[in-house]
């Protein structure tokens, strides 16, 4: 539990994704689940698909049918809570936000990694995006398997 172990439970975490129908494009995963203030998010979006209303504390909304699952806001969230996601068959892709050095490479299998941190299965390394804009951090574009589609959450280097 979120309040207890800092671990969101499997029902926080489906209330943030929508219908698997819409994976089929590349959608922002905002995974807010406590009031604090922060906009950066709502204010980064160029298709004005995340709204955060009157007080800055409650939860950002996102409009999956404006969301184009561009990644703007990845990189502009200060908590590291969004991913994009885009379900491919039995596989799906996500991008993340990563900050440890050293970043991964393209076409390395590194180990996915679920929110209490065990590793939950591969992460096939897809692309590394990274610019001056991004302030260091990453951007990994990594291929799961769908099974994983509500566990996963990050990578580790594989030793």
């Amino acid at each position: 539990m979120l309040v207890k172990d800092g671990v969101a439970t499997y029902e926080q975490v489906i209330s943030r994704f929508p219908k698997q129908e819409f994976l089929v494009k590349p959608k922002a995963i905002i995974e807010c689940y406590e009031n604090i203030p922060c906009n950066p998010c709502s204010t980064s979006c160029p298709f004005d698909a995340i709204t955060i209303l009157e007080d800055i504390n409650q939860l950002p909304k996102i409009d999956f049918d404006k969301c184009t699952g561009c990644g703007v806001c990845i990189y502009n969230c200060p908590g590291l809570a969004i991913m994009v996601c885009q379900i491919i068959g039995d596989k799906v892709r996500f991008k993340i936000p990563y900050e440890f050095l050293p970043y991964p490479n393209e076409s390395e299998t590194w180990h996915a990694i679920n929110r209490k941190g065990e590793i939950i299965g591969d992460a096939l390394i897809e692309k590394v995006m990274l610019t001056k804009r991004q302030d260091r951090t990453a951007v990994i574009q990594v291929l799961v398997d769908k099974e994983n589609l509500y566990d996963f959450v990050t990578i580790r280097r594989k030793i």
